[in-house]
């Protein structure tokens, strides 16, 4: 314990006022944040959801959804709720409905490409580390409600909260104004810099793109394994599997195992694009 925590005990004390509900000496109590920090009333968090509301460009007639959006999972487990009143249902509807907006999109705007490319394109314009520099644009970040640990260990900047935030931000405008409302929230916000983003050599990290899948729908990494090690020590060439459930998704050469590794990454994007989800039995 520090010398201040002491002192403020002691301050108790002889005060009267007794240690918060649960509280142990040096022990500290996870408590929900609000957005901005500090205790808001009725008013400033009203305030709040209209800021989020011009930064999307939507006014929102039920304003329950939109707080719904907001809300983080760490801040309704230390408010005692359940799981399912955070915000990641309204994601799982966001990002079908996102899919949808973006296939439509590519399939008008490049008539000359297969369906191989355009669904490579569309990962790209959909995948986290997009969603996460457009919630950084319009400061989503600060909107969050969190539990002070999340936010104090960077959960206001880190890329999946944001991106998934982003994602419950558009199924609550879907159920909130129907497709129509949804599909120009996107455009504006996601898709108004679709040819820049499809260009970005940074967003072609296969290994990044295929963890964010497979982490996406099952909340566990895919594990990569060097299988191989051929030639001599100033050429060899390294193979590398990767593998889900004990399904190996793709394997890969290169003259180093990073190279390997996003290889096997993208012949497994590959294969995930044409078959089922990875440890589905397609006979059953």
């Amino acid at each position: 314990m520090g010398l201040k925590d002491s002192i403020q005990q002691v301050l108790a004390i002889f005060s009267g006022a007794p240690p918060a509900q649960g509280e142990l000496p040096g022990t500290p109590v996870d408590q929900p944040e609000p957005p901005r920090g500090g205790p808001q009333n009725e008013a400033e968090i009203s305030a709040n959801l209209v800021a989020v509301e011009v930064k999307l460009g939507y006014d929102f007639r039920d304003k329950s959804l939109l707080g719904n959006a907001l809300l983080h999972r760490s801040h309704i487990h230390v408010t005692g709720q359940d799981r399912e009143q955070s915000n990641e249902r309204l994601e799982f509807l966001g990002d079908a409905v996102l899919g949808l907006v973006a296939n439509e999109e590519l399939y008008h705007s490049y008539p000359d490409r297969s369906e191989g490319d355009l669904t490579k394109m569309k990962s790209l314009l959909v995948c986290g580390a997009h969603l996460s520099e457009v919630a950084i644009e319009f400061d989503l970040g600060a909107n969050i409600r969190m539990s002070r640990s999340e936010a104090a260990t960077g959960g206001r900047q880190r890329s999946s909260i944001l991106a998934d935030t982003t994602e419950a931000l558009i199924g609550a405008v879907f159920l909130d104004g129907g497709l129509s409302p949804a599909r120009e929230v996107i455009k504006r916000l996601v898709l108004k810099s679709s040819e820049t983003v499809l260009e970005r050599r940074s967003l072609r990290n296969y290994k990044s793109r295929l963890q964010e899948l497979i982490q996406s729908r099952y909340k566990s990494p895919p594990r990569y394994k060097v299988i191989k090690v051929a030639g001599p020590d100033h050429n060899r060439v390294f193979q590398v599997s990767v593998s889900f459930n004990g399904e190996v998704l793709g394997l890969g050469e290169g003259r180093n195992k990073k190279t390997a590794e996003q290889q096997a990454a993208r012949l497994a994007l590959e294969k995930l694009e044409v078959e089922t989800e990875p440890g589905d039995n397609p006979d059953v």
